[in-house]
């Protein structure tokens, strides 16, 4: 059967306003994330919906964040609403060029005050026999919040994921101390993209100086060919954290 490349890009959006909240800069992180013509989108802190935001942003989009940040690229997208509350809600959502059979999202929360979510899609690309399963997540800032929630997600994976079927988990993981890496490559087998072509991960917070290793694309049934870190303009003042890019044969 032929090889399909995939183009996969995971980025944390901070609700679509730059670093500290100053600017509402969501329709320049659309351009950002368009011009990269990933194949599947992983988002974290994406704004389904803020009834103040939409009364006092001009600029605010008619449609939930996921639904603008599509456009036309991305026809079928899912979103997982997580955290909710009087204004609204935000959660994760994935963008995909290729049809979703089946979306589910999962509450991971530890605690009423910290929403986490994982959100679980299967997609149907094109000339392969196998859907290629796609998890978003965005994990909490505790570490203890952190180990419970890499079980759960090695739970989800061990009763929905048969192992013979790709799968991608993107997102940002919060893991600067680098304990989930090991975690999911003895638990799963799956590895993470840039780790295993540069040899380290890559460091995506703060957008303006990276210090910090956050967010992750692990993939399993697949290959790795390339993946970058998109650092400097625009990306540097646009969210507070930077995107990161991989390219995967399945």
């Amino acid at each position: 059967m032929q090889k399909k490349r995939l183009k996969v890009l995971t980025y944390n959006i901070h609700k679509g306003f730059s670093s500290g909240n100053r600017r509402f800069v969501l329709s320049r992180i659309r351009e950002a994330i368009h011009s990269v013509h990933a194949d599947l989108v992983f988002l974290q802190e994406v704004q389904g919906e803020h009834d103040l935001h939409k009364q006092t942003i001009q600029e605010w989009p008619t449609e939930p964040q996921f639904e603008y940040l599509a456009g036309e690229l991305w026809p079928h997208f899912a979103y997982g609403r997580n955290a909710v509350y009087s204004d609204g809600h935000h959660g994760n959502a994935i963008l995909s060029k290729y049809p979703i059979l089946f979306w589910e999202n999962i509450d991971i929360s530890n605690n009423r005050f910290e929403r986490r979510g994982l959100l679980h899609v299967m997609i149907d690309v094109p000339g392969k026999t196998k859907p290629v399963h796609a998890i978003c997540v965005h994990f909490g800032l505790f570490e203890s919040d952190r180990r419970e929630q890499i079980g759960r997600l090695c739970a989800r994976i061990d009763s929905h994921v048969p192992h013979n079927e790709p799968l991608i988990i993107g997102g940002d993981f919060n893991d600067w101390r680098l304990r989930v890496s090991k975690l999911l490559r003895d638990r799963l087998s799956a590895r993470e993209a840039f780790q295993s072509l540069h040899g380290n991960h890559a460091r995506t917070f703060p957008s303006w100086l990276p210090a910090l290793p956050l967010d992750r694309l692990y993939y399993r049934g697949m290959s790795i060919e390339n993946a970058k870190c998109f650092t400097g303009k625009p990306w540097s003042v646009l969210s507070d954290h930077a995107a990161l890019w991989a390219e995967m044969v399945v």
